[in-house]
């Protein structure tokens, strides 16, 4: 197609170069400095799209944020990108693009038919028709058919990136009241970001005629940005949309740094840098969204807003159409026929809904030979593309006339969805027919067209002292306006359109307030309205207006949704950032990882950490080593990697006094040397962790936690220190990375210990203690606590020392390499209570045999909650072991069936003990402790078989804990 409606000159452009793009499988042509929408007007193209309900024909209709008509894929392969607006997308060569939600293409689409049906898909259709004789006939064909464009199958191969900024003044907006703003703060010697969603600066400027300071808009625009660029307290972000306004002056930021061809190109090249800004002072200078209106027809290709065909006239030197009808309640849309008779083409008549219309104006137009026609109306309109429409004269005679574009405005709606996410209310102002922003709890002031201020003059003074200036403010001649008039609906004959890709007709809001939707929420989400690609942009004033006639309110007491972010719709990568594949979640590897994969070990995440589940030899399953491991751990000497365990350092005067609050057991007593196990609950009596407590010195002791704990509690002790208890004088530290700890344990392990080297007297060293001095030339603490119930060693050294003494230890080779496969197997022989596994979110001490914790003296958390007659009630849940009667492993998570078909509680734990040579099990039973002996049936959800099992107390092996104390 040819590029028979570009303009011969103007524009900002380069027509020195031309780029080669792909539409729809056509190869265009275009320039630096189009975007892909005006691009496609260049060539001529009408329909870019369909509709989502109806699949009717879609043209461009604005040239921003705004038009939720211009939806299309970009780009191919894993590279494509669906529902991005092609009047965001600047234009480069090789750009391939196609039209959404429409086959075999924008033209000619078969769900087309669909609009034959329009009179059973109305306002909540899917409530209604699809309901007989069930929704889910319909529901997979209904599903298939939404979505528009399509994601890729293939992993994005793109890459994206994250950055966090600080500043004392974030600018949102480059128009001209934004870079006055910019340059008043810039001046003061403050920090700025001054971030513009368009790929140039200057807004407004670049498609009107305006001066600032003697020099055009324009120009002065590009100067002010320049010197703003050059400052080094100045970040000026171009392509870059604040696309939330959250608490504490905190937004979130989206740069377009690469396009397809870029970043294919160079794979370093982010595609999208998403910014987290945290400001002083936020000065929104968001502009405004042109407001269509609402007449029969509406919705033809060739219907545009005004301001985006001057836009493409001026900035693009495109030619939205040759011959255009423009129809207007305000003032702004008289510089688009102008603009459009500069240009060349024919403007059939000008439409202005106002009577009568602004005199110098009217003279303007009637020295170009343009026709006004004053206090009239468009009625209706025709073509699959526009060809005619029918206007109303004041004296009620209609007249068909013809055209190939439409141009209307009714009004402008101020941008001030970043102002309303940041808790601000609107207000309506009746000069203007819109919501402005009124009050709000943030350091955010709204200037320029944002805050309804459409002359520019007074937007550039706005801007400058919004910027803290001192002196005159950048100066433009003032511009008399005359008032728009509200028009809501024009009526007519056929249907007119409120929300152009969700179909949402002038019918579909009074079916709505027929049927009580009286809420705007309510409203939005029966009708879709201002949903998905709008986002109230231009449906929402037009939809509350028409909701206000219908309910008989006026327009501030309906209401409007609240805007949420995002403003724009983003890409899922841009929030992902580098936190994908192995940095989605990062694993952190323990000090010898080297050392335990040399030793073979199987990998697998546990609490965040990359630990060895076992180390299968030749011809092993896991499941062989598993057994191997916890039978060596018995008859000799395992060493097992246990430096994830939580390492939290208590320091202070009240260390003492803050632990005795936190652990359901008393640590106030404990001496320094020694070492006791206790609970942690939360302030429900709730378990929450365990683990052993170590008294380093009278004010310093070392917590130490289940591995999934580590984090999470240091954060809990630090809540409780902050937030409760601020008069305690204590420190807490996490430090649980600097130390690296490997277990040595089993019948050998103090032999074993000795062979390496110590100067700790193993002979004088009784369980629960601590010990310092050295191992195998390391220093070193060593705690004699045992997870296995057999003699075991927890020998502390720093990080980096782990892999030396893992290599001295091995090189004895009298001990074998323990995963936490068999660690599991042997906790479970000795019945030690599993975090996580034998409890839940309702497990108190009193159900796992720690009823003792409430005869002990003084206050601790949790404790008042253990009271209550429904946490000491005898059929609770309670920790008991479980012995299989027909020798089969027992289903973990199977339920104890109770006689009358009911669960009685849940196997937790089921291995079979190599040592004693038959499965064994945990579980939690309901009244578990006196019911000791009995035989119960157990069953697991997804299988008819059961399994009959003696409960018995949980201790399989040496009970009385004789091996442990050695």
């Amino acid at each position: 197609m040819s590029q028979s409606f570009r303009l011969p000159a103007g524009g900002a452009i380069d027509r020195s170069r031309r780029l080669a793009f792909t539409w729809e499988g056509r190869v265009l042509h275009g320039h630096p400095g189009d975007t892909l929408a005006s691009a496609l007007v260049a060539n001529g193209v009408r329909i870019v799209g369909r509709s989502f309900k109806y699949h009717r024909p879609r043209g461009l209709v604005g040239a921003g944020v705004e038009d939720s008509n211009a939806l299309v894929q970009l780009g191919t392969g894993a590279r494509s990108t669906a529902n991005l607006r092609a009047t965001e997308v600047p234009l480069y060569d090789g750009l391939v693009a196609r039209p959404v939600n429409c086959w075999p293409n924008a033209r000619i689409d078969i769900a087309a038919g669909l609009g034959l049906f329009a009179r059973f898909l109305g306002a909540g259709f899917y409530y209604k028709t699809f309901m007989w004789p069930h929704w889910h006939w319909f529901e997979g064909p209904i599903r298939r058919m939404a979505g528009l464009g399509r994601i890729a199958a293939a992993a994005d191969p793109d890459r994206y990136e994250s950055r966090n900024a600080h500043c004392d003044v974030l600018v949102v907006g480059a128009g001209p009241a934004g870079l006055a703003a910019a340059q008043a703060a810039a001046a003061t010697g403050a920090r700025v970001i001054l971030a513009e969603q368009d790929f140039v600066v200057g807004g407004q400027l670049l498609v009107d005629d305006a001066m600032i300071d003697g020099e055009p808009g324009a120009d002065w625009a590009a100067r002010v940005a320049g010197a703003l660029a050059a400052m080094p307290d100045v970040r000026l972000l171009l392509r870059t949309t604040v696309i939330g306004y959250h608490d504490h002056k905190s937004l979130t930021l989206v740069e377009e740094v690469g396009n397809d061809a870029a970043c294919a190109a160079d794979p370093a090249l982010p595609r999208q840098r998403l910014w987290t800004v945290r400001a002083g002072r936020v000065i929104l200078a968001t502009g405004a969204i042109e407001r269509p209106l609402v007449f029969p027809g509406n919705d033809r290709p060739g219907v545009m807003l005004a301001g985006a065909v001057r836009h493409y006239l001026r900035r693009h030197a495109a030619l939205p159409g040759r011959r255009a009808v423009i129809v207007t309640n305000n003032d702004d849309a008289y510089r688009t026929a102008l603009a459009l008779a500069d240009a060349g083409a024919t403007v059939a008549a000008l439409v202005d809904v106002r009577d009568p219309a602004p005199a110098g104006l009217a003279a303007e137009l009637a020295a170009r030979g343009i026709p006004l026609h004053a206090g009239t109306a468009i009625v209706a309109t025709r073509g699959k593309v526009l060809s005619a429409v029918r206007i109303r004269h004041a004296d009620g005679s209609e007249r068909w006339r013809a055209c190939d574009l439409l141009a209307m405005s009714g009004g402008h709606n101020p941008a001030a969805h970043l102002f309303s996410q940041s808790g601000g209310t609107l207000e309506w102002d009746e000069a203007i027919a819109a919501f402005v922003p009124g009050d709000g709890p943030q350091a955010a002031v709204s200037i320029g067209a944002a805050a309804g201020c459409f002359d520019l003059a007074a937007a550039l003074k706005a801007g400058h002292a919004a910027g803290g200036g001192n002196g005159p403010a950048p100066a433009a001649d003032d511009r008399a306006v005359t008032p728009l008039q509200p028009c809501w609906q024009m009526a007519g004959d056929g249907t007119a359109w409120v929300d152009f890709q969700n179909d949402v007709t002038t019918a579909d809001i009074a079916i709505a307030a027929a049927e009580n939707f009286r809420s705007v929420e309510h409203l939005k989400r029966y009708t879709t309205l201002g949903m998905a690609p709008d986002q109230g942009k231009t449906a929402n004033v037009n939809a509350l207006a028409l909701m206000a006639a219908q309910t008989g309110r006026d327009i501030p007491a309906t209401g409007h949704t609240r805007y949420r972010p995002p403003y724009v719709p983003v890409a899922l990568g841009a929030f992902a950032g580098r936190r994908r594949g192995t940095l989605y979640r990062p694993l952190r590897q323990l000090p010898a990882h080297d050392r335990h994969v040399a030793a073979g070990a199987h990998l697998e995440d546990a609490g965040g950490w990359l630990r060895a589940v076992g180390y299968p030899r030749a011809g092993e399953t896991l499941a062989d080593a598993e057994q191997r491991e916890a039978l060596a751990v018995r008859t000799g000497a395992g060493l097992f990697d246990a430096s994830p365990l939580g390492k939290i350092e208590v320091v202070g005067p009240d260390a003492a006094a803050f632990l005795d609050r936190i652990y359901a057991n008393a640590m106030a007593s404990l001496k320094p040397g020694r070492v006791r196990y206790g609970l942690m609950l939360d302030d429900n009596g709730v378990i929450i962790d365990d683990g052993v407590c170590v008294r380093l010195a009278d004010a310093h002791f070392l917590v130490c936690t289940s591995s999934a704990g580590a984090d999470r509690i240091a954060l809990w002790l630090d809540q409780w220190l902050q937030c409760e208890w601020s008069d305690l004088d204590v420190i807490v530290a996490p430090v649980t990375a600097a130390w690296g700890v490997l277990t040595l344990t089993g019948p050998e392990a103090r032999a074993l210990l000795a062979s390496v080297g110590t100067d700790i007297d193993l002979g004088d060293f009784p369980h629960m203690r601590l010990r310092t001095g050295s191992v195998a030339g390391l220093g070193c603490r060593v705690l004699r606590v045992s997870y296995t119930g057999e003699t075991s060693y927890e020998i502390n050294v720093p990080a980096r020392d782990t892999a030396l003494l893992w290599d001295r230890l091995l090189a004895t080779g009298k001990v074998t390499p323990v995963g936490i496969d068999a660690w599991m197997v042997l906790r479970t022989e000795k019945g030690y209570l599993h975090i996580g596994s034998d409890t839940d979110g309702t497990t108190n001490p009193i159900d796992v045999g720690w009823g003792h914790v409430l005869k002990r003296s003084g206050d601790f958390l949790g404790r008042r909650s253990l009271l209550r007659p429904a946490d000491q009630a005898s059929g609770r849940l309670q920790f008991v072991g479980l012995e299989p009667l027909d020798a089969a492993l027992l289903p973990i998570g199977g339920h104890v069936v109770a006689a009358d078909g009911s669960s009685d509680g849940y196997v937790t734990a089921s291995v079979h003990s190599p040592v004693l040579g038959r499965p064994i099990a945990l579980a939690m039973l309901r009244g578990g402790r006196a019911r000791l002996g009995e035989i119960v049936s157990v069953r697991a959800l997804d299988a008819t078989a059961r399994h009959r099992a003696r409960v018995v107390a949980p201790q399989f092996y040496d009970p009385d804990g004789a091996r442990l104390r050695g």
